[in-house]
């Protein structure tokens, strides 16, 4: 499991320094969303991995592997607005933005720590098609919970399941990259 967590970390480091550059470019643009938008532009991303997956080829020239760390991203700036609110104000510093970024990657490595103990790297042994259709299930109970107001009856709330989408998307980009690794 360590060889996970440091992989995990690299992952980590690279989606952390595309939304610091992001940030740069665009600054907090995203602070508007709310989140029930930020779900929505999720779908679209996980939606067109598994539109190439499925066709098994793709119209514009940029893969997967964004699309995951983008799912990464969105992911955590749903959180931060979660904590936040959609009607907080918009302009935010790049240092409190990366120090939300930071508190809500690790927050789910933590969780990813624990559920890969106890359910013994068992994502190691899946498909990246599988976990794609993992956060497609995600996004669309994250959909019904929004519908619901964020109210459920025992389920696991609209937060938990932003973390379990870091989670498959960091473990389908571990997997792309030992693809890559084999191949050379």
């Amino acid at each position: 499991m360590e060889k996970t967590s440091g992989q995990f970390e690299a992952i980590i480091g690279i989606c952390r320094n595309i939304f610091i550059r992001k940030m740069k470019d665009y600054g907090s643009a995203w602070r508007i969303l709310r989140t029930a938008s930020l779900t929505d532009q999720i779908y679209i991303k996980a939606n067109r991995i598994r539109s190439i997956e499925e066709k098994g080829t793709q119209k514009i020239n940029e893969g997967i592997r964004p699309e995951f760390i983008g799912i990464v991203n969105y992911s955590v700036i749903a959180l931060i607005q979660l904590e936040l609110g959609s009607d907080e104000e918009i302009e935010m510093s790049m240092e409190q933005a990366v120090k939300l970024f930071d508190k809500h990657i690790y927050s789910s490595k933590a969780l990813m720590e624990d559920k890969n103990h106890d359910y013994g790297e068992a994502w190691r042994n899946m498909r990246i098609s599988s976990l794609t259709d993992i956060i497609l299930m995600k996004l669309l109970r994250i959909k019904q919970i929004e519908n619901h107001e964020g109210k459920t009856f025992v389920s696991e709330g609209v937060d938990a399941n932003y973390a379990d989408i870091i989670n498959y998307s960091v473990f389908a980009l571990i997997m792309l990259d030992e693809e890559a690794n084999r191949k050379k």
